[in-house]
C-alpha cells in the first residue's frame, strides 16, 4: 500500500472525486465538470467493493475491470465473490502475472506493469510525494495502466482527452484540478506543479504538501530546475477543512476486546480476514 493516499488524491475509491473534492458538494462537482468539461457527472456515490461484488452477482453490474488487485483471494465471502465473477457477462484483469484465483474468471486479460516497470509518482501516508523511476521495461505486450486506460478511451470516442504520452502530462492536468476553484478552501494544492516540463517532472525531488510556491515552475522543455517550494505544517493556525473551520473531534468510549491474553493463553490467533483487509 506505498500509494494508498496517493490514490485517494487522484480520486480513486467510490465515494469521492478527484483532489479531495467531495461527490455531495455541488461546488465541488461544478469544478471538476467545469475543469474537465465533462458533460457528465455522478449522482451520489459510486458501490464500495463488498457493495459492487453484491450487485454484480444479482445482475445489477454487468461489466467489471479489476485492475492489479485479486479479489478473489483478498475479499471476504471468496464463494459469493466466485458466484458474482461467474455470472458477469463481461470480467477484464489486470495483472502481472499469468494465472491467479481471480484471473479464471477474466473473458479479457490484459498485461499490465509491476512495481520495477512503473513509472510516475507515489504518495506517503505524510503526504510526501515522491517521483518513481522504472528500472526495466515492461516485458512483450505489456502496458502501463495509464496507457491501457488512454487506448481504450480513445477506442470509446474520448481520444482528444485522453491523448496523453507521458505519465508527466497526466500529472500537471491533476495538479491543476487541485488548485481549481480553491483559494485556500483545500489542503490539497498542488497548482505550483502544474506547468512542470517533462524534464523537471523526470527530475522532480520529493516534497510534501500542503506547500506554497517561493517560485513557480516555468515549463521549458530544456530546464530540470524545480520550482522553489517550502511545506506547510496543516492546521498550524487552527483553522481546519471544515465549514465552520473548527475541528471535529468524536469522544469514544473504550472497550476492551472479547478475548484477552493471560499466562495460560499468552496469544490470540487473528485470521486476518477482515473486511477491510487487502493485502495478500
Amino acid at each position: 500500500q506505498p500509494n494508498a493516499m496517493g490514490g485517494r488524491e487522484v480520486g480513486g475509491l467510490a465515494n469521492m472525486l478527484a483532489a479531495h473534492m467531495d461527490l455531495e458538494n455541488p461546488e465541488h462537482i461544478s469544478a471538476v465538470k467545469t475543469y474537465w468539461n465533462a458533460p457528465v457527472m455522478p449522482k451520489g456515490q459510486g458501490l464500495k467493493a463488498v457493495d459492487l461484488f453484491n450487485a454484480i452477482e444479482s445482475g445489477k453490474v454487468k461489466f467489471v475491470w479489476i485492475m492489479g488487485t485479486n479479489p478473489v483471494v483478498s475479499m471476504p465471502n471468496r464463494g459469493q465473490v466466485e458466484r458474482a465473477l461467474s455470472k458477469c457477462d463481461m470480467v477484464v484483469v489486470s495483472d502481472i502475472v499469468e494465472s491467479n484465483d481471480t484471473l479464471n474468471y477474466a473473458h479479457i486479460a490484459l498485461p499490465a506493469s509491476g512495481w520495477s516497470e512503473k513509472d510516475g509518482t507515489v504518495t506517503n501516508s505524510e503526504r510526501r510525494i515522491s517521483r518513481q523511476r522504472g528500472i526495466l521495461p515492461p516485458p512483450g505486450s505489456a502496458k502501463h495502466d495509464w496507457q491501457i486506460l488512454c487506448e481504450v478511451a480513445g477506442k470509446m470516442g474520448f481520444g482528444e482527452a485522453f491523448n496523453f504520452t507521458h505519465p508527466s502530462q497526466i500529472f500537471c492536468e491533476y495538479a491543476g484540478l487541485t488548485g481549481y476553484q480553491n483559494n485556500g478552501k483545500r489542503q490539497l494544492d498542488l497548482s505550483p506543479l502544474q506547468a512542470l516540463s517533462e524534464a523537471q517532472y523526470n527530475g522532480l525531488s520529493p516534497l510534501q504538501w500542503p506547500f506554497q510556491a517561493v517560485t513557480k515552475a516555468e515549463n521549458t522543455a530544456s530546464s530540470n530546475s524545480q520550482p522553489s517550494l517550502t511545506s506547510k505544517r496543516p492546521f498550524e493556525d487552527k483553522q481546519f477543512s471544515t465549514p465552520n473551520a473548527k475541528a471535529r473531534l468524536i469522544p469514544v468510549t473504550y472497550k476492551a476486546p472479547l478475548q484477552v491474553t493471560s499466562d495460560a493463553y499468552p496469544f490470540v490467533v487473528n485470521s486476518g480476514r477482515a473486511r477491510d483487509q487487502w493485502h495478500t
